[in-house]
């Protein structure tokens, strides 16, 4: 049985992010545990694999779930930490995105790897947790046959997000064994089903709008960014941000604002204007949208100036549902915190700690769900750092 002081159940960019830090700021001997060939596998393939590891424009508002309150709390102390985790430089883009100037997310896990073997820590792949016990210290047994005896376990393990990556949800399991519940998990920062009546001669299109979700005509979320109409529906950061607040309801349509620099009144002039020069109907928004949007718009409204206006702003599809975990960027859900310490630790077992998505946490998509998960890792790691 290998013996150690903290066990770190989860390569990924929380457990990394802990790993690293302890490693570098004292003697402990730890362990990382992960269950895929090789750690930080999903972290080198975040942000369209470049990276995207935070965002300036970081405030606890971007937060969700029953956890958004202490995430906001923790983000405020370790929003930054990402400075010290990694070496190199990085850029920001127009809407805040922060990046490796080279734009390569595989970088980063390289470098928590590099730093945390510098640092004489072990990192343990290709094998996952399939239990844990506490009598004195935990011991966890391993899918290998091996055990491994902790004073301190850390579960860093994921949601049920992108099992590609692992992530399938089993190690909820390892949190009830102690008593602690898991709330209702929903797919977030995921591809929405539509209606597609509309929209079949989009496909492949990307268009920059404003996205309302409404649940029974009632505003639940908008936001602003790219749509891409797809066979299924439609996708984009606009879309990923308002799912979040769609998963787990019904009755929900989505209002597509197209054009959205400009008033409803002065599209329906500029239409107005191009029929008084002898525009064909499909045309009347040429120049406005793009040519396929416009003619789909038209096709929809009619050729009324004051309609194909309207229907520039208001442009609705009833979602049918979503693309699901496999899909999704992140898990809405998780252990619920009413079980967990501000500090991250169990209130159900000494020395028992969760960090990252296995909590319920979710983040708007631009680097938030990242900042999360060094934050929660940095949080955890200055709470046992604290009772050496």
């Amino acid at each position: 049985m290998m013996e150690c002081d903290v066990a770190v159940v989860g390569g990924g960019a929380c457990g990394l992010a802990l790993a690293t830090l302890l490693s570098s700021r004292t003697k402990l001997n730890i362990i990382v545990i992960e269950g895929n060939p090789r750690a930080g596998k999903k972290l080198a393939a975040s942000g369209n694999g470049q990276g995207n590891i935070s965002n300036t424009q970081m405030s606890a508002d971007k937060y969700f779930g029953g956890g958004a309150a202490l995430a906001g709390e923790i983000i405020s102390r370790y929003g930054n930490v990402w400075r010290d985790l990694f070496y190199g430089k990085f850029v920001t883009d127009s809407s805040g995105r922060i990046y490796p100037a080279g734009r390569q997310a595989s970088a980063l896990s390289d470098c928590l790897i590099k730093r945390i073997s510098g640092c004489g820590a072990t990192i343990i792949t290709g094998e996952r947790v399939t239990d844990i016990n506490k009598s004195f210290g935990f011991v966890l047994n391993l899918s290998g046959g091996g055990k491994i005896k902790a004073k301190y376990v850390a579960l860093c393990t994921g949601g049920k997000a992108q099992k590609q990556f692992g992530t399938d949800g089993f190690s909820y399991a390892l949190a009830q064994k102690f008593g602690h519940k898991i709330t209702n998990l929903y797919p977030s920062l995921v591809q929405l089903k539509t209606d597609t009546a509309y929209i079949k001669t989009l496909r492949g299109l990307r268009a920059d709008c404003v996205v309302t979700a409404l649940c029974e005509g009632q505003e639940i979320a908008r936001s602003r960014g790219d749509v891409i109409f797809t066979e299924y529906g439609v996708s984009g950061n606009a879309i990923f941000n308002v799912s979040a607040y769609v998963a787990d309801k019904s009755n929900v349509t989505l209002n597509i604002e197209f054009a959205p620099d400009f008033t409803q009144e002065e599209i329906e002039w500029d239409v107005i204007l191009k029929k008084s020069n002898g525009y064909e109907d499909s045309e009347l928004l040429a120049c406005t949208l793009n040519n396929q949007i416009g003619r789909a718009v038209i096709k929809r409204s009619g050729s009324n100036a004051k309609k194909i206006a309207y229907t520039v702003k208001y442009f609705t599809l009833p979602v049918t549902g979503t693309l699901g975990f496999d899909y999704a960027q992140v898990t809405k859900g998780g252990i619920d915190i009413s079980g967990v310490k501000n500090n991250l630790e169990s209130k159900l077992a000494d020395n028992l700690f969760f960090g990252g998505e296995i909590l319920d946490v979710d983040g708007a998509c631009g680097g938030f769900n990242l900042t999360w998960a060094f934050a929660s890792g940095a949080a955890i790691a200055a709470e046992i750092e604290s009772r050496l």
